[in-house]
């Protein structure tokens, strides 16, 4: 039986997200600067935030303004890197709050000097530079003039200088290779320049672990902190472990008669006499509308079967003929001598392990382990 006060529910361990920031700083040699956007990847940024600080991290990066000025809020003193776009009228709110802003073009510049202008205080910016990713940044051959004018201005320091791979994670190193090349060319150019930006980073997960000459004066590792791998080809070394669990309850167990469907528009229909088991979790806490899930029930893999609904599934239970209601399901986790991971329900669901735990609703509450205090 299951003694939870949930139907279904994450459990977080927090003293594995600690020992997976150690490990890092430990194996990196340098400062972590620890990535929790998005929700700490669906762990939850608070106590997700604290615990990778109480393991060494030194830094802490988020993607929107929103969720820098949430860390601030909850008291958070560490510096803080917004790595996405801000808009200019977050800009004031922003740096009031010492938060470090990513720079890449000079219309940035001027809007974020024209804020310096009302404030007290210098900006610190992190300019990124487009060296393959040809997502955000600035090109390569802009890179050095725009780092002469933000030095330039006054009151904005630039603070950092970095770049993101677009392949760190396979085992293909050509592409990093040369991205890393033309980083460190900019980085030689802006410092013939008479400028020394404080912090300069480019690896990600993978490139922490395995681009040893990328990690620069700090490293920026994401998934990696939540001991989930960064790719298939790219698997996390001994001593990581996943700090999360996806778990529910049985919540009724029935025997169906030969010829009965089960759930909308019924996909499926019984054989024979079945053991049908439903369980409280449905697409609207992130659990896929696919075929072929599976999830684990006294300790075996048991197939969902029907259509998954918005808030219930339903599971073959003949193989687990003591099973009843109020026992643990486990989704993400192991269950005795068997387990499910993150990286396996992504491959069923055609995705990465990444999506699958980002995509965890809100509405399933986390459990944190020890206390997030």
């Amino acid at each position: 039986m299951s003694s939870s006060a949930h139907s279904t529910w994450v459990n977080i361990d927090l003293s594995i997200i600690e020992n997976n920031v150690s490990l890092l700083a430990r194996l990196s040699a340098v400062p972590v600067m620890a990535v929790v956007k998005a929700n700490a990847y669906g762990h939850g940024i608070i106590p997700i935030s604290r615990a990778a600080l109480r393991g060494g991290a030194e830094w802490l990066a988020v993607a929107r303004v929103e969720e820098a000025l949430g860390l601030r809020a909850a008291q958070f003193k560490c510096p803080i890197l917004v790595m996405g776009y801000i808009p200019a009228e977050n800009y004031r709110e922003a740096l009031e709050n010492d938060i470090s802003i990513t720079i890449w073009s000079v219309e940035q510049l001027k809007a974020l000097a024209a804020v310096s202008r009302t404030i007290q205080g210098h900006i610190k910016v992190h300019l990124k530079i487009d060296t393959g990713m040809s997502r955000l940044g600035v090109s390569s051959n802009d890179a050095l003039p725009l780092a002469v004018l933000i030095n330039d201005t006054p009151d904005v320091i630039l603070e950092g200088l970095f770049t993101h791979y677009a392949r760190a994670d396979e085992l293909e190193q050509e592409s990093a290779k040369e991205q890393e090349s033309d980083f460190l060319n900019i980085l030689d150019s802006i410092n013939g320049a008479g400028i020394h930006p404080a912090w300069v980073h480019a690896a990600n997960s993978a490139g922490s672990l395995y681009l040893p000459h990328s990690r620069f004066s700090l490293v920026r590792p994401g998934i990696s902190i939540y001991g989930l791998h960064p790719s298939h080809e790219r698997q996390l070394p001994p001593g990581f472990r996943a700090a999360l669990e996806w778990k529910a309850v049985l919540s009724q167990v029935k025997i169906l008669p030969p010829g009965r469907g089960v759930s909308y528009g019924h996909d499926y229909v019984t054989k024979g006499h079945e053991r049908i088991g439903t369980i409280p979790v449905g697409y609207a806490d992130g659990f896929r509308r696919t075929h072929g899930n599976q999830v684990l029930v006294g300790g075996k893999l048991v197939p969902v079967v029907g259509r998954v609904c918005m808030d219930q599934v339903s599971v073959q239970l003949d193989q687990v003929p003591g099973a009843q209601v109020g026992d643990e399901v486990v989704i993400i986790g192991a269950q005795g001598e068997s387990s499910l991971t993150a990286e396996q329900v992504a491959a069923r669901w055609g995705t990465i392990n990444y999506e699958v735990v980002c995509g965890i609703a809100e509405r399933v509450p986390r459990v944190y382990h020890p206390s997030s205090g």
